[in-house]
């Protein structure tokens, strides 16, 4: 009689993951003990590279989508209840603050970065690239990995910050302007019901996202090996899991913090 489950398989899959989990532990670790290296030029222009990559070119899109956000919120919002200046700037800091900015802005940025870093360095992989910084002495974990480690995290915390601003604010201004309200009505309820604790969590939120996507996104690109076909399978699983484990990550520090 056939079993049901394989327990066998099951197993196999728990241990891959628990160790590659401690892959990415491991890879963080050298980025933070690799930081003062950024000191170095050549370094630092790969870091500013990446923070304009992933951070500045993704602002014009973050910013419509944000103020897209927090109109169709207003909206349903005021189609629901009626217009309650009081009732919608509550629900976009519950909305906006807390859950849907950092976790938008981090889906953004992995549809954005994660498949063309995984790319990137599988590519350099199957060159030889690698090859040539060892034998020219420059260490690849130091020139490559820690700069868009650092970059992706930058860009993440400070976008997500950002898209929050465009999608309070500008949508509050907008729904004053089309229900001719007073602008500093929204604001005055902005500003009393938003507390440092929901920013700071929001700031813990984009700041292990920007770290997730980051090391999963290198992880995988240094595993290519010697074919060009591994390339767009590693950039596959680099989307796949960098959206399982921030989710992850966001179900556990939101149960951790606002229960």
């Amino acid at each position: 009689m056939k079993t049901i489950i394989n327990v066998e398989l099951i197993g196999k899959k728990t241990i891959g993951s628990i160790l590659q989990l401690w892959d990415y532990l491991i890879m963080l670790k050298d980025a933070i003990i690799h930081i003062p290296y950024l000191t170095i030029a050549p370094v630092r222009t790969v870091l500013y590279k990446q923070i304009y990559f992933t951070g500045l070119q993704s602002l014009n899109k973050l910013g419509i989508i944000g103020l897209l956000i927090g109109v169709v919120i207003i909206t349903q919002v005021s189609n629901i209840v009626g217009y309650n200046a009081e009732l919608i700037g509550k629900i976009l800091i519950w909305v906006v603050v807390r859950e849907l900015g950092p976790l938008l802005c981090a889906i953004i940025i992995i549809a954005r970065s994660s498949p063309a870093i995984a790319s990137e360095l599988g590519t350099m992989k199957i060159n030889s690239e690698m090859d040539y910084l060892k034998t020219m002495g420059i260490d690849s974990d130091i020139y490559l990995i820690l700069p868009r480690i650092i970059g992706i995290s930058i860009s993440v915390f400070i976008v997500t910050f950002y898209f929050q601003i465009i999608s309070m604010f500008g949508a509050l201004a907008l729904s004053s302007f089309l229900f001719h309200t007073p602008l500093y009505q929204h604001f005055s309820v902005i500003t009393t019901s938003l507390h440092v604790y929901e920013i700071m969590v929001s700031a813990l939120k984009s700041l292990v996202f920007g770290i997730i996507i980051s090391i999963i996104s290198c992880y995988h690109g240094m595993l290519v090996q010697s074919s060009i076909t591994e390339i767009p399978q590693a950039a596959s699983i680099a989307v796949t899991q960098s959206l399982f484990y921030i989710f992850l990550f966001d179900g556990i520090i939101t149960l951790i913090t606002f229960l």
